[in-house]
């Protein structure tokens, strides 16, 4: 499922605050963003379309909650980025992140710890 930018900022508010309805959802995202509340419902419709959110009437007002995982939908813009932007090579995208990105002592302890667990794996493939 393709998430767009804008969307994601919705996602992300569904994903930390669910359920939660509509009005909301606008109060806390069209100002600071710069939408109208048309915007926001039109976007919270779209997903609902798509399959990313879950409604529930309550009363008036409708409840949204997240109809998919927020670990799925990484995985996903992740894969499609890597694809889009490096060829599918996931190598050269890793090692762009690691010599741009700001990373704390642990964050490379973290990484180096990953990277080794996969090499010690990859070595139990190849005896």
């Amino acid at each position: 499922m393709q998430i767009s930018d804008a969307e994601w900022i919705v996602m992300n508010l569904i994903w930390s605050s669910s359920p939660i309805e509509a009005a909301e959802v606008v109060d806390q995202i069209a100002a600071v963003n710069g939408w109208s509340p048309a915007t926001v419902k039109t976007m919270l419709h779209r997903l609902v379309r798509k399959g990313a959110l879950a409604t529930e009437q309550n009363g008036k007002k409708y409840l949204y909650t997240p109809a998919v995982r927020r670990e799925a939908c990484v995985r996903e813009a992740s894969r499609s980025f890597i694809e889009r932007v490096f060829g599918g090579d996931a190598t050269p995208a890793l090692i762009h992140f690691v010599k741009t990105a700001k990373l704390t002592a642990k964050d490379v302890e973290e990484i180096r710890a990953l990277l080794n667990k996969k090499a010690n794996r990859n070595e139990g493939d190849q005896g």
